[in-house]
């Protein structure tokens, strides 16, 4: 006689929206760690990471999917002090160079060091 094995069926919990929400809202908690949130409860955090995103939150606080908008900021002119320079001390043994540069020649001072140190 064959016999017929059946498979048991695991239940797939389900859990009330209220405490869906509640998560949700402990994990935008400034500090707040999903895993943390999850592990609390009793949960996995791959599940309250889909509760997120099921109810719009992301990380960034934005919708899924969408770019965050760039602002921009103006900022001061960086100012340097004209009688500033560039000051390069080299040593080498007992012999010691040292070089004064223009700040507002600092593309040549670059290039003139570049040269002395090939």
């Amino acid at each position: 006689m064959d016999t017929i094995e059946t498979k048991k069926r695991t239940r797939v919990r389900a859990y009330p929206a209220e405490f869906k929400a509640q998560l949700v809202a402990e994990c935008e908690q400034p500090g707040a760690s999903v895993a943390k949130v999850a592990l609390a409860h009793g949960l996995n955090a791959n599940m309250l990471h889909t509760w997120r995103r099921d109810a719009g939150g992301t990380p960034a606080g934005g919708k899924p999917g969408a770019q965050p908008e760039f602002v921009s900021l103006p900022l001061p002119a960086p100012t340097v002090p004209a009688t500033s320079s560039i000051r390069i001390e080299l040593r080498r043994g007992a012999t010691s160079v040292a070089v004064s540069w223009p700040t507002d020649a600092a593309d040549a001072c670059a290039a003139w060091l570049r040269e002395l140190l090939r």
